[in-house]
């Protein structure tokens, strides 16, 4: 069953600590890349468990833009393989794997002349010269166009009227949520029989095995496995010492959506001259909107929540500001958020204006093998997360004599796929989070009110919150707030819903309340 809580865990672990029978593959990390490996090696018939010492989703994983983007922006650079590789795995998300996760989002470029409108209209045909490649129908995603003025501000109405002819838009894959679809792939592997292990720390890690300790209880027991895949992103040093990672910096800003007059479009924004960096203003979930994003490197120890610079705070204003009619200020900024990227380490990708070289450091992911067999998988993206689970799958199994199936994942649907899930009297919000299984969500719940909203203003229901714990592996009222729901991007939001959220969290976890 896709299930995952406090007890689920605790049976897992108790396994892991007297084994009946070896564990073929040790996963050590749960964000993306880690639950995609556990899905990609049960699926192929392996005895699999993962362990990662915070939430799932605690890391880089819940800070991305929440886009599944077919590569415009590494065609622009040039670089079609990568891009390519993005337009394929984002046809397997959204026609296979996770299709209630993942809505077409238009993105739009305002045209007020010059060379940049043609140029840019150029590669997002190229892209869909891509699109079509991968076997994406138009239906799903349509084709690039022109807008006129009138259907550009109907789109993105506090878009600046000045010198306006219009737009040029393409479309793309949304996620409803980052986090969400992490929780979607743990819980599709635990159906399969991989074990989830949250809160669980792995030290002395080597390619046969890693000392585990429960941070819940404190208890600590060795593992051993034939194979072991390191995939802590930007931790990943801290467990393979020969690896060398450069993380850098991406912030995005929420702001309200009315702010912008509810916009139905991702506007996108050039800086200065460039063909390739641009900011965009997204349209979200929960009536937001995130302004993203920053790249800049991020040195030093690396934080379990990263905090962006105030600089780039007031860099991402002024970026998007000369677009709009009425500008943003500090006070239009509801929350912040900031997610590191695991790039390996290239000090020649520095070069020149840091800023750019960093933006120009590869998104190719690297699959490496030490000498004692552990795999470290690190780089790359959230779109191709799939492609780099298979590799890294691939790359554990030739250091061992252990034959498996062949990979499945590109057919393997995730709990909950439905393309175009009925609400049958539900709320939208909750559809398109859970897909197939919004009905279970609500007919499932013991909490009192289940379709009521946790907090006034807030569309996330109460029966959500409940199977968060009962179903999802949430084991207190942050994972809730923060990576469940994401109702924590924004401060006020979390306030106001923490109160019932902990009661909820109590009842079901001690029977209390």
């Amino acid at each position: 069953m896709a299930t995952l809580s406090a007890r689920t865990r605790r049976l897992a672990l108790e396994t892991l600590a007297d084994p009946a029978e070896p564990l073929d593959m040790l996963v050590v990390g749960g964000g993306i890349t880690g639950v995609g490996v556990a899905l990609d090696a049960v699926t192929r018939g392996l005895r699999v468990a993962l362990v990662e010492q915070g939430d799932l989703a605690s890391g880089t994983s819940r800070w991305s833009s929440k886009l599944v983007h077919g590569g415009l922006r590494y065609l622009a650079k040039g670089d079609i393989r990568i891009a390519r590789e993005s337009a394929v795995e984002r046809h397997h998300l959204m026609t296979s794997i996770a299709p209630h996760l993942i809505s077409p989002l238009r993105q739009l470029l305002p045209d007020r002349g010059g060379r940049r409108t043609s140029v840019m209209l150029l590669g997002m045909r190229a892209a869909d010269v891509l699109r079509r490649n991968a076997g994406t129908p138009s239906e799903l995603l349509p084709p690039p166009g022109r807008l006129s003025v009138i259907e550009t501000l109907g789109r993105c109405p506090m878009l600046s009227t000045g010198g306006l002819r219009g737009g040029i838009s393409t479309t793309d894959g949304q996620l409803v949520d980052d986090a969400r679809l992490v929780v979607a792939v743990a819980r599709t592997a635990a159906a399969y029989g991989a074990l989830i292990c949250t809160r669980t720390r792995a030290d002395r890690v080597d390619g046969r095995g890693a000392t585990l300790t429960d941070l819940r209880t404190g208890e600590s027991f060795d593992v051993g496995a034939r194979m072991v895949v390191n995939a802590t992103g930007v931790w990943s040093a801290t467990v393979d010492e020969s690896i060398a990672v450069s993380p850098s910096r991406g912030t995005h800003l929420v702001v309200d959506a009315a702010r912008l007059g509810n916009p139905t479009a991702a506007l996108t924004v050039p800086l200065g001259n460039s063909l390739s960096r641009y900011v965009f203003a997204l349209p979200a979930q929960l009536g937001r909107v995130y302004i993203g994003l920053t790249d800049v490197a991020a040195p030093g120890p690396i934080p379990d929540v990263p905090a962006p610079d105030d600089s780039e705070v007031g860099f991402l204003l002024d970026a998007i500001n000369p677009a709009l009619a009425r500008p943003l200020d500090r006070g239009d900024v509801v929350g912040v958020f900031a997610g590191l990227r695991p790039l390996i380490h290239d000090p020649t990708a520095l070069g020149g204006d840091a800023a750019e070289g960093l933006a120009d450091v590869s998104r190719e992911h690297h699959v490496r093998v030490r000498g004692d067999g552990l795999v470290t998988i690190v780089g790359g993206k959230l779109t191709t997360y799939r492609r780099m689970a298979q590799d890294a799958v691939d790359a554990a199994l030739s250091t061992t004599d252990l034959s498996a199936s062949e990979c499945v994942t590109t057919t393997t649907p995730l709990v909950g796929a439905l393309r175009n899930p009925r609400e049958q009297g539900l709320p939208a919000s909750l559809v398109a989070r859970f897909g197939g299984e919004a009905p279970s969500v609500v007919e499932q719940a013991t909490v009192e009110r289940p379709l009521d909203p946790i907090a006034p203003g807030i569309d996330v229901t109460r029966a959500e919150v409940e199977f968060a714990v009962t179903h999802e592996g949430a084991l207190d009222t942050d994972d809730v707030v923060h990576r469940r729901t994401r109702i924590g991007l924004v401060r006020r939001d979390a306030e106001s819903a923490r109160p019932e959220v902990e009661k909820i969290v109590e009842r079901v976890l001690h029977g209390v309340g």
